[in-house]
């Protein structure tokens, strides 16, 4: 850890940044540092809460820019360039994603991508953008979720939205802000809330059971969404969007249909991101105490996300993309970045 960048970094804190703020973002971007020794060559996807060892993938799935994402924030606080060619070879290798049939090539592209300072990075995400512009169906109004990860293609799916949103903002901003209002159309519009719809001809949208209705990142992803929207797209009628995907913040359970159930801290943490975006600094403030006041270890680890509560995967643990929003949240707030870098 250099020294002098951390010094440099507080200088720019401002009065009213809470004395926590500093060491958490120590700690957590120190946790990066460790990840990075143990994952090796392979993408981090989540760690057991006991041991902190973690689950790997070769390919980087749909978190791959997340740990790309993780890597330029070191890099940003340590100033140090072995930091910063790691996160140069991590956002490399998300290139075999551009032409892959899946909305999360928003989460890939846009989270990777966004708080890198090279022309490679920048050229990856345009390059992203295009296809993905390429990809957005006129007749749905949206790019539809894809079939990269098996089944149906032609699904309308909430965590398809945060990321796309700015990143096919860069190419076509009418498609953009389509992609957006479908899903706000159908996730929330009218009736109980539904993260994940089918279309089929002649037919057209179906709800799908598959996130549930209580699914916690639901509300999180369309909000974070949302939020980028209203920086970067020229509408007028999101300010009504915000309210109903708005709530006291806390970290929710994994499913509210099981409130005893496991918790999810990643939700909360993407949440914190979108309410500093918005200008709801107060309540990200709040709800980034309690993650850091009960959640992360002096190690830096934010435990307790679940990954899939109705298959049991991961349903206690840490999750890159918990670490990635909490992280920035915090940077955010440090001074580090500005909360619309990414």
């Amino acid at each position: 850890m250099s020294t002098a960048r951390t010094a440099e970094v507080r200088m720019d804190w401002t009065a009213d940044v809470p004395e926590w703020v500093g060491p958490a973002l120590e700690s957590v971007l120190g946790r990066v540092a460790f990840t990075l020794t143990e994952a090796g060559d392979r993408f981090p996807l989540f760690a057991d809460s006991r041991s902190g060892e973690w689950t790997t993938t070769g390919r980087g799935s749909w978190t791959g820019g997340f740990w790309a994402g993780l890597l330029w924030l070191r890099a940003r606080h340590t100033g140090q360039e072995t930091d910063r060619e790691a996160a140069m070879r991590f956002t490399g290798r998300l290139t075999d994603w551009v032409e892959a049939d899946t909305a999360t090539r928003g989460l890939i592209f846009w989270y990777g991508t966004a708080l890198a300072d090279t022309r490679e990075a920048a050229a990856l995400r345009a390059r992203a953008a295009r296809a993905c512009r390429d990809a957005y169906d006129s007749e749905l109004g949206l790019v539809p979720w894809g079939s990269a990860f098996g089944g149906p293609r032609l699904l309308a799916r909430v965590d398809g939205v945060p990321g796309m949103v700015p990143l096919l903002a860069s190419v076509d901003p009418p498609a953009a802000r389509s992609h957006l209002h479908r899903h706000l159309e159908l996730c929330v519009g009218q009736g109980p809330s539904c993260w994940s719809w089918r279309y089929a001809r002649p037919a057209g949208w179906a709800p799908c059971d598959d996130p549930p209705p209580g699914w916690s990142r639901g509300r999180a992803w369309l909000l974070l969404a949302v939020a980028d929207a209203a920086h970067r797209l020229d509408t007028d009628d999101l300010a009504e969007a915000v309210g109903p995907l708005l709530q006291e913040p806390a970290v929710p359970p994994a499913d509210a249909a099981h409130p005893d159930g496991p918790l999810d801290t990643s939700a909360a943490a993407i949440t914190a991101v979108a309410l500093l975006k918005l200008g709801h600094r107060e309540q990200a403030v709040a709800l980034l105490d309690e993650l850091v006041g009960t959640h992360v270890t002096a190690d830096g680890r934010l435990l307790n996300g679940c990954y899939d509560l109705a298959t049991g995967m991961a349903t206690r643990h840490e999750l890159v993309w918990g670490d990635y929003f909490l992280a920035y949240a915090l940077a955010a707030l440090a001074g580090l970045v500005d909360a619309h870098d990414a």
